[in-house]
């Protein structure tokens, strides 16, 4: 029987997109088993039109010849270069250290906040942001420090300097819009490029502004939905990570479309922090790939 003593209990993944060619998964597996590593769990996409491989493996220690970690990298080099690929590999024992927004509507931050309390979101909440005070005291009961930062007063430049501070800061890795109502600049959503995930409901572009559930009843819509995406310059429309809808019907009243939507907000942006921080997304260009 093997001495596991001083085996690492920890869970890695191994992340890869490269050119599409033969040979990749023998590689990659070969390996990972020659250095005493047991794989958990392996998915990859064949992206036919793009001519791109994308993996996603999660592997922890087996036996006693597993390297350190930073040796393992280093040997993994060399199979890197010759398939030409972009890749990372993680412990997922490190949480990613997330810095929610927020303004008024409360939905999606307390899913996440619930999640997050029962351990069901794989991730270190280190501090939510608002531009209003409405959602302190949930926040504060929760443990988690309450930074206002009103817009009224000062110029968007100066709220998005202060915001940006406050992110490096707490050295965050994420950045959640739980409906955060108000639009980043394009600097401020270039320098959190892929670290940004932003919800809406997926109106969009019918319904823009105020009240889109309310409109969306005016017009007798019959199915409401949600959007999580990832943050660029260009409004609403960065990579797609999750989204969902519901059938709704004309007995139902603008209230309770607004109760239905929210509770579709919730559920996807969780879903999508959550697989962000599982490492199940990868960008490819304006789209992803999510290995759920």
């Amino acid at each position: 029987m093997l001495d596991t003593t001083d085996f690492d209990p920890a869970h890695y993944v191994l992340i890869i997109k490269c050119p599409d060619t033969r040979g990749i998964v023998a590689a990659v597996s070969g390996y990972l088993n020659d250095n005493d590593i047991s794989i958990v769990e392996s998915n990859q996409f064949n992206d036919a039109l793009g001519d791109m491989f994308y993996v996603r493996v999660v592997f922890r220690q087996a036996g006693p010849k597993m390297p350190p970690m930073a040796t393992l990298r280093d040997g993994f080099k060399p199979i890197a270069h010759r398939f030409s690929m972009d890749w990372e590999i993680h412990s997922l024992a490190n949480k990613p250290r997330v810095l929610i927004a927020v303004s008024k509507f409360g939905h999606c931050l307390n899913e996440l906040l619930y999640r997050w309390r029962s351990g069901l979101l794989p991730v270190d909440i280190i501090c939510v942001m608002s531009n209003h005070d409405d959602m302190r005291s949930l926040v504060e009961w929760s443990g988690i420090p309450y930074v206002c930062l009103p817009t009224k007063g000062i110029g968007k430049a100066e709220q998005e300097a202060e915001f940006l501070k406050l992110i490096e800061d707490y050295q965050a890795d994420l950045v959640v819009l739980a409906r955060y109502m108000q639009i980043l600049s394009d600097d401020l959503a270039r320098r959190l490029e892929g670290r940004c995930i932003n919800i809406h409901h997926s109106f969009l572009p019918s319904f823009k502004g105020a009240k889109p559930y309310h409109q969306a009843h005016a017009r007798g819509v019959k199915i409401i939905g949600a959007t999580a995406h990832y943050v660029t310059s260009d409004l609403d429309e960065g990579p797609i990570i999750e989204q969902d809808v519901q059938r709704v019907h004309h007995g139902l009243t603008p209230e309770q479309l607004v109760a239905i939507g929210q509770d579709i907000e919730a559920r996807v942006l969780a879903r999508a922090v959550t697989w962000h921080a599982e490492r199940r997304v990868i960008i490819n260009g304006a789209k992803t790939v999510v290995f759920s």
